[in-house]
């Protein structure tokens, strides 16, 4: 499903749609919202950060937009597909493979696990209009091992993508886990094992390995009237050789220091650092310093980048998260392990050291 010809060249106005979109939606029509009993982050009918995220306003995005220049895109690249990953992995073991933007696949304990998964030319609600992608997926969808768990960070067209979500319902039949206010869109589609969580709710996927819907600071809407009416999410996945983060869509706040206070060191985390410019939106986009620091909170053995390099969502270039993200790391006293694996590319996560596995013990 790759683009038949190279996108073109962005103009002013095209840049700032790309900067407003993700609070936007990109589309006039609204998703199904949220109805239920108030809670800390739910006042009865928007949801809302832990942290210091308040709401973009589109003079707040054009303003800002106006005075940075966008980095540099390169032309659509047919770049050719990664290894098919493994059927699946044994206990103990932990695999992760970067497929696009907010596309990876976690294996562990005989459990495939995919997050954000897009496989769409654009991530717009229509074919003809919005960011589209400058390569193809890092895996050919027919080379997806079975995917037993889909998680869905939140309702953004980029997150949210329903013709892959279609296609793999059709191919896999998994379960997806998305957070409060999101499984009537699913439902209303036919989809026949969607489960919703609020923050810090989970659910049992085998004895081994459960899923947890964890605080992210970000936004939701899928059009112009629904902004903040559904659950936006990070997933913790437990498994038998540590935890695992799936941040999300998300700017760097305190819900990383409550994360590791109830899991524990990461064994793996992975982490979005693109789409950060403007600096208006580091409140709800990491870039890769927030991303290292996050690294860092969430005493993480491992951490994968992602949310980059594949569909201009914002103002920052094609490899500039990346390159930035490798020279933080070059200056770090003792270099983190914190890898930006090429696009199908897949690696066995080491094991939490012992010190690691002592602490989360007690």
């Amino acid at each position: 499903m790759s683009p038949r010809h190279p996108p073109a060249s962005p103009g002013r106005l095209s840049l700032l749609l790309l900067v407003c979109a993700p609070l936007l939606g990109g589309c006039l029509f609204a998703g199904p919202s949220h109805r239920g009993p108030v809670t800390a982050h739910f006042d009865g009918e928007k949801f809302k950060n832990l942290g210091d995220a308040p709401r973009l306003g589109v003079s707040q995005l054009v303003s800002a937009a106006l005075q940075e220049k966008r980095g540099e895109w390169r032309d659509y690249e047919d770049l050719p597909p990664g290894r098919p990953p493994p059927e699946r992995v044994g206990a103990g073991t932990l695999r992760v493979t970067v497929i696009n933007h907010a596309t990876v696949l976690v294996q562990a304990d005989g459990v495939n696990v995919l997050t954000d998964p897009i496989y769409s030319d654009r991530a717009s609600p229509v074919s003809f209009l919005g960011p589209r992608r400058v390569h193809p997926p890092g895996i050919r969808f027919e080379d997806l091992p079975p995917i037993d768990v889909v998680v869905v960070s939140h309702n953004h067209y980029d997150h949210m993508d329903l013709p892959t979500l279609r296609r793999l319902e059709a191919a896999h039949h998994p379960r997806f886990v998305v957070g409060l206010g999101n499984k009537a869109l699913l439902d209303a589609e036919g989809f026949q094992h969607v489960e919703e969580l609020d923050w810090w709710q989970a659910t049992e996927v085998t004895p081994d390995v459960a899923v947890t819907a964890v605080p992210a600071q970000h936004r939701s809407n899928r059009g112009l009237t629904d902004v903040e009416e559904t659950l936006w999410a990070g997933y913790v996945i437990s498994t038998r050789g540590g935890p695992v983060l799936f941040a999300g869509d998300t700017g760097f706040g305190p819900h990383f220091a409550m994360v590791a206070e109830r899991f524990g060191p990461m064994r793996l985390s992975v982490l979005p650092i693109g789409a950060y410019r403007p600096r208006i939106l580091h409140t709800v986009h990491m870039g890769p310093r927030e991303a290292l620091d996050a690294h860092h909170v969430l005493r993480s053995s491992t951490s994968v980048a992602m949310h980059y390099n594949t569909f201009p969502m914002a103002f920052d270039g094609q490899d500039e998260a990346k390159f930035l993200l490798l020279r933080l790391l070059a200056r770090e006293p003792v270099r983190p392990r914190f890898w930006a694996l090429g696009f199908g590319e897949g690696r066995e996560v080491p094991a939490l050291a012992r010190e690691d596995v002592a602490v989360r013990a007690d």
